[in-house]
């Protein structure tokens, strides 16, 4: 029996003839399928010869899956790969790439299904229902000392993990960049500031020094977002990053009201690099800080001696010229945009009014004093 295929027409006599296999004319007819087969058939041959391998279905039972900060759609494909959600790390960057929201998945823990369609798991993600909550949330403003007794407290660690962990802010991801002054002072390395005030989402086994670089990293993609350092460098002046940092952890301290934040570190720029007659920051809440991690209970302004307050041998003394050697504490966004960018003004005095916390500013020492008034008026002083 003859096939079809394995006939040629005879273009002299009109006959068919015979073709040895193999010859041009199957190479033809080879050619001929492979076009029915992608252009003839369109998307069912594309479909059929390259799409991603993919589930049909929504999936059965349970699975937990961790999204770390940072991640790209990549690095979450192959983290539900290997938890046998998704089929195929492509058929997830694929379905994401094809959502925008994908941009949004959180970091965390999160309860999905086995053997999912990619798109299903992404709308999982996507879904905070199905996130496992096991956050800490860290305050603005709180020092470093403070901050790691309330992490060992809130997530059952032992506070020495957290101190050994603190002692390296290098190691913890800090650049090294970061330590520069251009105030002729010595730097003195610390991971105060650095540990990002927010909620964190905790993994199962999570530990200190894993959450120190998650705060550190958050610190690093923020200020990253605002050009914070860019900004300091081209605007404040000559001032370095670090400073910035250390006049940002001020204004949190002192400023109470958020409005006041950007008032208050105009202040200390004025006082440590104007001409503020002692060139000092008479802040007492750098006296306080200074009680604190050497271990001594803090004070009010009232309470603290002359020998604590103007004290040598104190390196945040009120009398100190300059900048004291660290932030005081993790100062949140709003002091970092506070510090980068203060509203004008030659203020070198404030004080708490009122006892919502709003502060009067002064240029003068005479002015200073009628606020002081005020302040006493309204029972604040």
């Amino acid at each position: 029996m003859i096939d079809d295929l394995d006939l040629a027409y005879d273009e002299r006599t009109g006959k068919g003839r015979h073709r040895r296999p193999g010859g041009p004319g199957k190479m033809i007819v080879a050619l001929v399928v492979a076009v029915v087969l992608v252009g003839g058939v369109g998307w069912y041959g594309f479909n059929m010869f390259f799409a991603a391998p993919d589930h049909s279905g929504d999936g059965t039972g349970e699975v937990t899956v961790e999204v770390r900060a940072g991640e790209s759609a990549a690095q979450i494909a192959g983290t539900l790969v290997d938890a046998g959600v998704v089929k195929s790390a492509k058929a997830f960057v694929n379905a994401a790439r094809d959502d925008p929201r994908s941009q949004g998945i959180q970091p965390g823990r999160y309860t999905l299904r086995r053997e999912m369609r990619a798109e299903a798991a992404l709308a999982m993600l996507l879904d905070l229902d199905n996130k496992i909550l096991n956050g800490v949330t860290v305050p603005d403003g709180r020092s470093t000392k403070q901050t790691l007794d309330l992490l060992a407290k809130e997530t059952g660690l032992p506070v020495e993990d957290f101190r050994k962990a603190a002692e390296d802010p290098v190691a913890l991801g800090v650049p090294d960049s970061w330590f520069t002054r251009n105030d002729g002072k010595k730097v003195t390395r610390s991971v105060e500031g650095f540990l990002y005030p927010d909620t964190y989402e905790l993994g199962e086994d999570v530990t200190a020094e894993g959450i120190l670089k998650m705060m550190v990293q958050n610190f690093l993609t923020v200020t990253g977002e605002m050009r914070f350092a860019e900004r300091v460098e081209a605007e404040r002046g000559g001032i370095s990053p670090y400073e910035a940092l250390i006049v940002a952890s001020l204004a949190q301290a002192e400023a109470g009201t958020t409005e006041d934040l950007g008032k208050v570190a105009r202040v200390a720029y004025n006082r440590a690099y104007g001409d503020f007659p002692c060139g000092c920051l008479e802040m007492d809440v750098t006296v306080n800080y200074w009680l604190e991690v050497t271990g001594k209970p803090t004070k009010t302004s009232a309470e603290m001696t002359q020998d604590e307050l103007l004290g040598v041998d104190n390196p945040y003394s009120r009398k100190l010229r300059g900048l004291v050697p660290t932030p005081i504490n993790n100062p949140g966004k709003l002091a970092l945009e506070g510090a980068m960018d203060p509203p004008p003004g030659d203020w070198t005095f404030f004080v708490a009014i009122d006892k919502s916390g709003r502060s009067a500013f002064a240029d003068n020492y005479s002015d200073h004093l009628k606020n002081e008034a005020i302040a006493r008026e309204n029972g604040v002083l």
